[in-house]
């Protein structure tokens, strides 16, 4: 991933160049953090169109009948 020229940190902006090579490393953790929460948010919404779908396809798989069967509860 590309480095900015400038960082905004807390209201302050410094020169990328002039950060320490902690800093550097913490601004790159930060964006591959980043980019893994943009993957597993991608995932979220991957699931839960499938999750739709399943839920559509119980509900059509279910008798049309107010009349359904009632199970026996359990003890």
């Amino acid at each position: 991933m590309a480095q900015p020229e400038n960082i905004t940190i807390n209201g302050t902006t410094y020169a990328f160049s002039s950060l320490s090579d902690a800093a550097r490393g913490h601004v790159a953790s930060i964006q591959a953090v980043d980019a893994e929460i943009a993957r597993l948010q991608l995932q979220m919404g991957i699931a839960q169109t499938a999750r739709n779908a399943y839920v559509g396809a119980l509900a059509a798989a279910l008798p049309a009948n107010a009349e359904a069967p009632a199970v026996a509860p359990t003890a």
